[in-house]
């Protein structure tokens, strides 16, 4: 049956219409000229959509092309074909004094903060509105308010030098949010903090996201990371795009070589040496199965195991795995040895319960 949309309310309509990507790479490639002479083509084909209020996390090894990707974002770079747009304006087409304005909806933090040594923390929150001309009078107010905002109203006349790593990053976050954008760019702005720092700053973005609505787009190396803070992730490798999803699928089920290779260590599906040193492709006689469950949906929290071991009287031996949470829904990785003549049984078993199983070898 269908309903008129006079039927439901407001709310309920912006949870039925998808929102408009607010960023978008259109078939965008970009070529560096070589040493000897040979192009190097750092981004092929990139076609990426950014949704209003999203956080997109982007993972990819050094030279991926990931910082490639953010400078085309934010201007710094044209690409050698495809478009580029950002809040509606074509950033990859804009001339620079056109562009200058255009970046005032894009806020960027940096790896390594980016702050001026000269300058307190309430300086280098008020520089950009200084360079965009806001009145001076209007400057205080604003830089007070951002400095609330990131907790660090008490630090105001520091200096970076007398800031530890996690405040100069807020500092920069701040500074990033000065002229009200839209965007906020993150190029590895936590990959230089301690673990405890980056919790911290990863739950401060969190927050800007969920009370700014600003649309985040983190540049990353780092998985724990992604989980943390992303709702949709796009793993980048050679130039390319290769496994763009929901977090939660892309963790629980990766498609690609280079996104497992990514997820071995953050979701336990990396083999113990005493196993991954006797794994064999072969069976033998007298060996075991080497089988990885991934546990997700409905029946990750299910004591699936036991019922093999009641139901068809199989037994496991558990030879790693992990329980976890992402996106706050329970999944979890075993690793486990089951008998040879038991497999297709176990296989079967395993599988109506819907959960996902892949044979990684044999061992003695």
């Amino acid at each position: 049956m269908n309903v008129p949309l006079g039927h439901f309310g407001d709310s309920t309509l912006q949870r039925l219409i998808p929102a408009e990507p607010i960023v978008r790479l259109e078939a965008v490639s970009k070529v560096y000229p070589g040493r000897h002479g040979a192009p190097v083509a750092a981004l092929e084909g990139i076609d990426l959509a950014v949704p209003k209020g999203s956080v997109l996390g982007v993972i990819g090894r050094s030279g991926a092309g990931k910082s490639t990707l953010i400078r085309l974002v934010n201007g710094l770079e044209k690409p050698t074909s495809g478009r580029v747009i950002v809040d509606g304006a074509e950033i990859s087409a804009l001339p620079e004094s056109a562009l200058r304005h255009a970046r005032r909806s894009i806020g960027m933090i940096f790896q390594h903060f980016n702050l001026l040594s000269s300058r307190t923390a309430a300086e280098n929150v008020a520089l950009p509105l200084e360079v965009a001309g806001y009145d001076r009078a209007a400057i205080p107010a604003r830089v007070d308010e951002l400095l609330a905002l990131v907790g660090l109203s008490d630090k105001r006349n520091r200096y970076p030098s007398e800031l530890s790593g996690g405040q100069k990053q807020r500092v920069g976050i701040a500074r990033a949010l000065a002229t009200n954008p839209k965007v906020l760019l993150s190029d590895e702005a936590t990959s230089a903090l301690d673990p405890e720092t980056t919790r911290s700053i990863l739950d401060l973005l969190s927050r800007i996201n969920a009370e700014l609505g600003l649309t985040i787009l983190l540049i990353t190396h780092e998985m724990a990371v992604i989980r943390s803070i992303a709702k949709e992730v796009a793993v980048i490798d050679g130039g390319r795009i290769v496994e763009r999803g929901d977090v939660f699928d892309v963790f629980t089920r990766p498609r690609h070589a280079v996104t497992r290779s990514f997820l071995a260590d953050e979701t336990g599906r990396s083999l113990p040496p005493y196993v991954a040193d006797r794994l064999r492709p072969e069976a033998t006689p007298g060996s075991q199965a080497v089988v990885r469950i991934g546990f997700r949906g409905p029946h990750a929290t299910d004591p699936v195991l036991a019922r093999l071991a009641r139901d068809l009287n199989i037994e496991t031996n558990i030879l790693a795995g992990s329980v976890d949470e992402i996106a706050g829904r329970p999944c979890g990785t075993l690793v486990v040895g089951v008998p040879e003549a038991s497999l297709e049984k176990t296989l079967a078993f395993l599988t109506h319960y819907g959960l996902d199983t892949e044979v990684l070898g044999h061992v003695a």
